[in-house]
């Protein structure tokens, strides 16, 4: 198969949160074929170092930034240091969660606000520090990552679900607040994908992954890189007019 090039993104500045690895990872590399210049940060050195090497041949090489998405000072002061070394960030992919299982009775308050950090305050936090540097480009744009789990009605991790819905209010709201510096603020809610992650903690088996895939419209195995075409085409000069809105990358499964 053959996908689409999108010569509005060579030479752009991407920011990727949680670049290291699954669905992360896969937008990295998405933006380095398009000749982007990316910038990702993550907690998990020897991945993402790994990574690099791998994309060692790209055009522009892309730039690890060690950060604790939980520490906000941290993530401001990266998100300021690519903006002086590679110049104003244009888009800013806000990748980063845990999806956690939980059981509701096993939730502490510090739990919950654990996982709120994790999975919601830091995409806030991000799009407000990227937005005066997208403002002196003339525009931009930020694509948050919600996820399915909060339409179905995730019994098992009810704390995620929360925080992604709650992205999606977030985007709306965003979308509105950046529109007048010609930013577009979209979400992404995947279904499920499955990483390598997935495979070691939540479908272990090949018939565990086959029952969700006979869920599906599309019978096949959702993986990384069908996401991170969605948020190249969202990061595009030809999503120029798209704003406001949260897009399902299921195959189907709702």
């Amino acid at each position: 198969m053959s996908f689409a090039h999108h010569p509005s993104l060579a030479g752009r500045v991407v920011f990727v949160t949680g670049g290291a690895s699954g669905i992360g990872a896969d937008i990295v590399r998405a933006f380095a074929a398009q000749e982007a210049r990316v910038a990702f940060v993550d907690i998990q050195d020897e991945p993402a170092t790994a990574l690099v090497e791998e994309l060692a041949s790209s055009r522009h090489v892309p730039r690890f930034v060690h950060c604790d998405l939980l520490d906000i000072a941290a993530l401001q002061a990266a998100i300021a240091m690519v903006g002086q070394e590679l110049g104003p960030i244009g888009v800013l992919v806000n990748n980063a969660a845990n999806d956690d299982r939980h059981a509701v009775a096993e939730v502490t308050p510090d739990y919950w606000d654990r996982a709120q950090n994790v999975n919601l305050r830091h995409q806030f936090f991000a799009a407000q520090a990227v937005q005066p540097q997208m403002r002196e480009l003339g525009g931009g744009s930020i694509i948050n990552f919600s996820s399915i789990a909060w339409r179905g009605g995730a019994g098992n991790m009810p704390a995620y679900a929360t925080a992604k819905a709650a992205v999606v209010g977030l985007t709306k709201s965003l979308a509105r607040a950046f529109g007048e510096d010609n930013i577009r603020v979209n979400a992404i809610e995947p279904g499920a994908v499955i990483t390598e992650r997935q495979r070691q903690l939540w479908y272990p088996t090949q018939a565990s992954i086959d029952e969700f895939v006979e869920r599906q419209c599309i019978r096949k195995v959702l993986e990384g890189d069908a996401i991170a075409r969605m948020v190249l085409f969202l990061a595009s000069d030809d999503s120029q007019m798209i704003t406001k809105q949260s897009f399902i990358v299921d195959a189907g499964l709702l």
